[in-house]
């Protein structure tokens, strides 16, 4: 009687049949650009993750470039902050002067742009707030205004592709018929279409100084338990014109992630966010596990599951550890 083999004599052989291959152009780098500085600054929660001024953005994108990355998403980290985020679109703001300085030294890459307000907001909610009495309310429609022109700020500026992350309804419409009408047909949007209301985004709101100052986020970013309403939201942003769509967080939601690959076919990305990225910072530096085998580990799962690109704080180390 014929015996199926599993072809894993050796790791030579094991390559060859290899179902998932990670490449350098799968990731994509989070960076932090803050106006408050003239040097670096170490995210405490984030061990390797700093705040940059603008010339040392610019720097770490060419360093990125060099690399193998194609592609860097920008979050900018304010001056001044109010409560109607003026400086978000301001002409001058600290990502738009980022985005042309990037752009005159590295024009080949793919500069991708966070839209959100809450780095410019005084109170740190993703949008414009009514308080009544013990409650606030995020007024969805005129929170999109203000996306819109942060979005067309954006690519006037030099954006390839521009993010939202505030999951106020209607926004990727809005935004794509903004662009449109201002001549930016060829700004890509990538939308974080299904993102969850998460404990993992903690350090996250330390590099970016953008804590909420008074209730959470629950009432506009999605429940963790519905899987079934991340889909419509996902279905949602496509008929609105997203280029590409985001899970976000990534490993708790991994099953979302291969419904929406699955059901759509549309280009997906995922964020592997900073509580996920510190987790496992934690536990290589208590020796628990090795971190670049973690590390490829969780990757290659992603891929596998439908992450056509990942957003990752280790997309340099990993465009390195993928050509060895």
């Amino acid at each position: 009687m014929h015996r199926p083999r599993r072809l894993r004599r050796s790791p030579a052989l094991r390559n060859l049949v290899r179902e998932t291959q990670l490449s350098a152009q799968d990731f994509i780098l989070p960076l932090f650009v803050s106006e408050k500085l003239k040097e670096r600054r170490p995210v405490a929660s984030m061990p390797g993750v700093f705040q940059l001024s603008v010339k040392e953005i610019v720097d770490e994108a060419q360093r990125a470039q060099d690399f193998g990355l194609q592609a860097v998403l920008l979050f900018g980290i304010p001056e001044q902050k109010d409560e109607q985020a003026t400086t978000a679109y301001a002409e001058n703001g600290i990502v738009q002067k980022t985005l042309r300085a990037i752009k005159s030294k590295c024009p080949a890459l793919v500069a991708i742009t966070d839209v959100c307000l809450c780095e410019y907001m005084s109170h740190g909610h993703c949008g414009i707030t009514r308080i009544d009495g013990d409650h606030f309310h995020v007024l969805n429609d005129e929170t999109v205004e203000v996306l819109v022109k942060t979005a067309l700020s954006h690519a006037a500026a030099g954006a390839d592709m521009v993010a939202p992350s505030d999951m106020m309804d209607g926004r990727i419409g809005a935004i794509r018929e903004g662009l449109d009408a201002s001549g930016f047909d060829q700004t890509g949007i990538m939308s974080y279409a299904a993102k969850f209301a998460s404990v993992f985004y903690g350090p996250f709101r330390e590099a970016a100084e953008s804590p909420p100052q008074f209730g959470d986020r629950r009432s506009y970013q999605m429940d963790c338990a519905n899987a079934e309403e991340a889909l419509r939201e996902v279905a949602l942003d496509i008929d609105e014109g997203a280029d590409i769509v985001m899970v976000k967080p990534a490993m708790p939601y991994i099953d979302i992630l291969w419904r929406v690959h699955e059901r759509f076919g549309k280009p997906t990305a995922v964020y592997h966010v900073s509580g996920e990225y510190a987790m496992v910072k934690a536990a290589a530096e208590k020796g628990v596990l090795e971190e670049r085998a973690a590390v490829l580990e969780i990757m290659t799962a992603l891929k596998r599951a439908g992450a056509d690109i990942i957003v990752t704080y280790w997309a340099r180390e990993l465009a390195e550890w993928v050509r060895e």
